[in-house]
């Protein structure tokens, strides 16, 4: 059965086996694809392909990450499409933008990352920016991911969210200043290097 979400560029996929939603095992027998997708609860999703600026956004994120993660020795960055499992009994499969884990926890990666992310970064765009930046956001904070960056291409800002409290905190940054984030402290990014033209 497929259905709209009520953002009209979502499409929800419901597969029934009988009377029962998608298992992870089920969504892991898949084949493999490219096309972003996510297992909320034992229903697939699967958003329309991120835009050309999205993705223009997500490699300069990455490609900053990356250099400073590997200058330092800190972890491992790795650029969507991957499969995070952040509750295997429950089928909740997200594939953030980009994921960062620290090196202390690398044994959750394996052939995909079993557990929560140090940090996530999501690119906001117009058919996922409210489920990012709510129902994503408290998923990532009930698993145990430590920080989440929502980056505004259209705002040009970056939200840096702490996780780590039962109350979440956030910060906002924009233009020219540098991001502040509390898992990768040595980081100098700033903002305009995300969104200049």
């Amino acid at each position: 059965m497929t259905s709209y979400s009520d953002d009209e560029s979502v499409v929800v996929v419901e597969y029934e086996f009988g009377a029962r939603r998608l298992t992870l095992r089920d969504y892991l027998a898949g084949e493999e694809t490219n096309r972003p997708l996510e297992l909320a609860y034992g229903v697939l999703r699967e958003p329309a392909a991120p835009t050309w600026e999205h993705q223009i956004v997500v490699g300069r994120a990455f490609v900053r990450l990356e250099r400073h993660v590997t200058r330092y020795g800190l972890g491992r960055v790795v650029q969507s499409p991957v499969d995070v499992v952040l509750d295997s009994e429950c089928g909740l499969v997200v594939q953030p933008d980009l994921v960062f884990v620290g090196t202390e926890r690398l044994d959750i990666c394996t052939d995909r990352i079993w557990g929560p992310p140090d940090l996530v970064v999501e690119v906001l765009s117009m058919g996922t920016a409210r489920h990012d930046s709510t129902v994503k956001l408290a998923w990532f904070q009930r698993y145990g991911v430590r920080e989440c960056w929502l980056v505004d291409p259209v705002s040009r800002h970056v939200e840096v969210v702490s996780l780590t409290s039962e109350t979440r905190s956030s910060r906002v940054h924009e233009d020219d200043q540098l991001v502040r984030s509390s898992v990768l402290t040595r980081l100098r990014l700033r903002v305009s290097d995300l969104f200049r033209s």
